[in-house]
């Protein structure tokens, strides 16, 4: 039965008396001075603050358990928390246990047997780092929210002062470089390249002693897998013990997380990486074009085999370092993901991948061909080295058989790039590159979910199909050129594509309109914004959107008359800036020649095409 105690106690200090009110002496006769928060005659209104106790259940061998607490300012707020630990203690909390937040966080990774061998590494990390230096001296029972959000602000607080001490190593980066030139320039000059060097030497020491202590800022999506980790050592403490009266870490407000959106290598944007070494976002595909002159470049290498499969398959480098030759079947075209290698803190080690990632790949011929090819490549190598060969069993193998670090095939990815001159992409991004080339094929999304091994259909939704509008040639109208405008206009110079606009039957121009005085606006077709027009219209117009309808319409209209076929239509205006955005307008315009020759009209060939059996006819005559 819950039968709380309240009563008043201080912390004034005074001469001790025994039970019958008689002082207390010490050895040498003095009254002895002690703690007499409960005596003293202050207490009362405005002196002291509230205690309470009550009986729990009792523990191990009847001994008896009191659960005791003080330092409230109000009864009402003494008797609020003694029912909220009396709840929790019949819930089965242990309300006496002084466990500290730290013994409880190592004694709950310790109990988590099975977890994966990279989640157990990214748990232990967030404690060392985080969670036991902000929360490892909090009492267990004591936990609130209020201590995580302390946390949170001061991981935010010490980003602030990592970002600063960042800034300060890029300066001190770009003066130790700015030495080196001066010195290097200074060559022959005896006097200057000696101060030059010096000054290069200085400059060096500054960067390696500014670089002490540097360490990377903590993002945003850093802070939610710290929670995540708080929030599952959490939920097991509630779950096994009620060690906690509420999951804290769900009631914590993050900075937003923001997954990056996959951006195609279009030809405006690889200009201005060619110009600036500018990325326009950290996960990047290449186009087909651009798939194929990669393939190209490194058909000749050892490992050709293995980046058409990250193209083609979507595999994880992991999966293909581990993939072993039993687990691919060259004759039915199959390849099994069953394992795969893991990385912690670069030691590797083997293991099995989450339930949806186990998953048996189909191949295309072609891919089928190169894993035949790569064993026999293998095969030679065998011979070659003979006793020094390293027998793994693995399908991805150095020449001499060893096996591949999953690292060691990043860094060899992205040498390659480098070394082809095409605009960077990291290796994962070929998981992206695969997905994007099934949609373009028509593949469905849930086949394409299959074959990247999500857990579910929407995870592959949002992360590729963002790609996928950029990466079309053909695709419809934009919503612009499908509702089209009545805006009427005045042909000032009739529109001509000249052949050498043409690149197999497609044709792109741009359509640049700009405000010439009041309502009035000038429209010309151009295929680049210093080259002739093609043709120009005028018309009087409200603004942009006018002047771009009006061009939409006037390419509509000459397509019709001329047997073309209008592709696509894209509409620039949002480019300009808000003050230039009533003065200019430009629409891109993608259209093709329909004289291809279609299906329908053909009947299936059968045996040899005519030419080849003149051929062949000639060639028995010769004989």
């Amino acid at each position: 039965m819950f039968k709380p105690s309240y009563y008043r106690r201080c912390q004034c200090k005074g001469p001790l008396k025994d039970e019958e009110g008689k002082p207390i002496l010490d050895a040498e006769g003095e009254p002895k001075i002690g703690d007499i928060g409960l005596t003293c005659p202050k207490l009362g209104k405005g002196h002291g603050t509230w205690y309470f106790y009550f009986e729990a259940e009792r523990g191990e061998g009847n001994k008896r358990a009191r659960v005791r607490r003080g330092g409230f300012a109000k009864l009402d707020d003494a008797k609020k928390k003694a029912k909220e630990l009396y709840d929790a203690a019949t819930a089965g909390t242990d309300v006496l246990s002084d466990e500290t937040c730290g013994d409880f966080f190592l004694r709950w990774i310790k109990a988590k047997k099975s977890l994966a061998r990279t989640t157990r590494h990214g748990y232990e990390e967030h404690i060392n780092n985080y969670l036991l230096p902000h929360l490892g001296h909090i009492k267990r029972r004591d936990l609130k929210v209020r201590h995580l959000d302390k946390m949170y602000d001061a991981i935010e607080k010490e980003n602030a002062e990592r970002i600063l001490h960042r800034l300060r190593v890029d300066q001190l980066q770009r003066d130790r470089d700015a030495a080196h030139r001066a010195w290097v320039k200074a060559a022959g000059k005896k006097e200057e390249r000696r101060a030059t060097r010096r000054a290069f030497l200085d400059a060096n020491a500054a960067l390696r002693e500014g670089k002490k202590g540097l360490r990377k800022v903590t993002s945003a999506a850093t802070m939610h897998r710290i929670n995540d980790t708080l929030s599952s050592a959490l939920s097991w403490g509630i779950k096994r013990e009620q060690a906690f009266a509420k999951n804290w870490a769900q009631l914590v407000e993050l900075p937003p997380v923001t997954r990056p959106k996959p951006l195609v290598w279009t030809p405006e944007r690889i200009e201005h990486w060619k110009r600036t070494g500018e990325k326009p976002g950290p996960v990047m595909v290449w186009t087909p074009e651009l798939t194929g002159q990669f393939l190209d470049f490194v058909k000749d290498d050892w490992l050709y085999e293995l980046w058409h499969s990250f193209i083609f398959l979507g595999p994880r480098r992991g999966e293909m370092a581990a993939l072993p030759w039993t687990e691919v079947s060259t004759d039915a075209l199959w390849l099994r993901i069953s394992q795969q290698i893991v990385e912690v803190a670069y030691q590797l080690y083997g293991e099995a991948p989450k339930a949806d990632s186990v998953r048996t790949l189909s191949l295309s011929l072609e891919s089928g061909d190169n894993l035949v090819s790569f064993r026999a490549k293998q095969e030679r190598k065998r011979q070659e080295w003979g006793d020094d060969y390293v027998e793994t069993g693995r399908v991805w193998t150095h020449e001499n058989g060893e096996a591949l670090h999953p690292d060691w095939i990043s860094r060899r990815f992205t040498r390659l790039v480098e070394l082809s001159g095409l605009p960077p992409v990291r290796l994962h991004d070929l998981r992206h590159l695969a997905a994007t080339l099934s949609l373009l094929a028509g593949t469905d999304i849930k086949v394409v979910q299959e074959k990247l091994g999500h857990s579910s259909r929407q995870i592959t939704s949002d992360t590729y199909t963002s790609v996928l509008p950029e990466m079309m040639r053909a695709e419809a109208e934009s919503v612009m050129a499908v509702v089209p405008r009545d805006v009427p206009f005045q042909v000032r110079t009739l529109l001509t594509i000249p052949e050498t606009a043409w690149r197999n039957d497609i044709a792109v121009f741009f359509a640049h309109g700009a405000r010439q005085s009041g309502d009035t606006w000038a429209v010309g077709a151009q295929a680049q914004p210093d080259s002739d027009l093609l043709g120009m219209i005028t018309l009087a117009g409200r603004g942009q959107d006018d002047a771009a309808n009006a061009a939409v319409k006037w390419i509509r209209d000459h397509c019709a008359a001329n047997d073309l076929e209008l592709v696509r239509v894209e509409n620039f205006n949002d480019r300009y800036p808000e003050d230039q955005r009533a003065d200019f307008s430009l629409t891109r315009f993608t259209i093709a020649r329909s004289e291809s020759p279609v299906l329908d009209v053909w009947a299936l060939p059968t045996g040899l095409p005519p030419a080849a059996r003149r051929a062949s006819k000639g060639r028995r005559k010769a004989a």
